[in-house]
């Protein structure tokens, strides 16, 4: 691990390499797990809030499920969580345009529409935050749907912090990113010759 300005950066956000696929996946991150996308509570209620803009963009069942389980729910280990279709299905946000899984409220963020773009965990996957006590612990999440964004980014040779740059700003800021380059080279520079 890496300590950097407040947080823990496991070596494999520089190690791996990672670029979604959505041709190749077809956003299955959106539709597999056995939980909802995590959310923090400030993120549950500003979706409730959203909701009357975000609810044109998604389908019927999608509509259903906010109807009968809320905007936000509470799962079995007890995180905050976007709802399920039909309890175990696509998270109630999920939108499909040719065959590929995306995001409604992500839809409606871009057309304007609502000021928030999507859950911050949805934004850094792969990567998984760890709330700790003095650090949050970024991680990289292993999941063998996204095999073709790790097939992507080793031809492209993308490292997994790069590809979610724009993420690492939204929640850290550009000066701990502009840093986190540095700390990269640095880690690059004293790595042995391969």
């Amino acid at each position: 691990m890496i300590e950097h300005r407040g947080t823990l950066i496991s070596e494999d956000l520089f190690e791996k390499r990672f670029v979604c696929d959505l041709n190749a996946c077809k956003g299955a991150c959106c539709v597999e797990g056995s939980s909802g996308a995590p959310l923090e509570a400030d993120e549950a209620e500003l979706i409730n809030k959203l909701w009357p803009k975000i609810k044109p963009y998604i389908p019927g069942k999608g509509q259903q499920a906010v109807a009968e389980f809320g905007t936000s729910v509470v799962d079995e280990d007890g995180d905050l969580v976007t709802p399920l279709v039909d309890g175990d299905k696509e998270c109630a946000f999920t939108v499909f345009e040719n065959g590929i899984a995306l995001c409604g409220i992500e839809k409606a963020w871009k057309d304007g529409k609502i000021p928030f773009r999507k859950p911050i965990s949805c934004h850094l996957y792969p990567i998984r935050v760890a709330k700790l006590k003095f650090h949050d612990g970024l991680n990289y999440h292993r999941w063998p749907i996204c095999k073709p964004a790790c097939t992507c980014g080793a031809k492209l040779d993308v490292p997994v912090f790069r590809f979610l740059k724009e993420a690492l700003v939204r929640a850290y800021g550009q000066v701990w990113y502009d840093e986190l380059e540095v700390v990269y080279a640095a880690w690059v520079a004293q790595r042995p010759a391969q």
